[in-house]
């Protein structure tokens, strides 16, 4: 299947930071726009929201007939340890 390798990668490197640093992943903002949601990415690195590409975190749900094809991005929230 085309594109699993890069997913594989993809999945292996948030399970990696997983491990390094505690947090959760907090969803920002879900399309069914693939424009949409690549303006609103270029948006949060122009305003300096997101400084590390490795904090965000893009899941494509594939679609079928009755359910389209929707995008959520998620930021990496490391737990405070206080």
């Amino acid at each position: 299947m085309p594109g699993q390798q890069k997913r594989k990668r993809s999945r292996e490197r948030a399970h990696r930071r997983a491990a390094a640093v505690p947090g959760h992943w907090e969803p920002l903002f879900s399309t069914q726009e693939h424009a949409e949601m690549k303006e609103y990415i270029h948006r949060l690195i122009a305003d300096g929201e997101v400084t590390d590409p490795e904090t965000l975190r893009i899941d494509q749900f594939c679609g079928r007939l009755t359910h389209p094809t929707s995008y959520r991005v998620s930021v990496f929230v490391p737990e405070d340890r206080a």
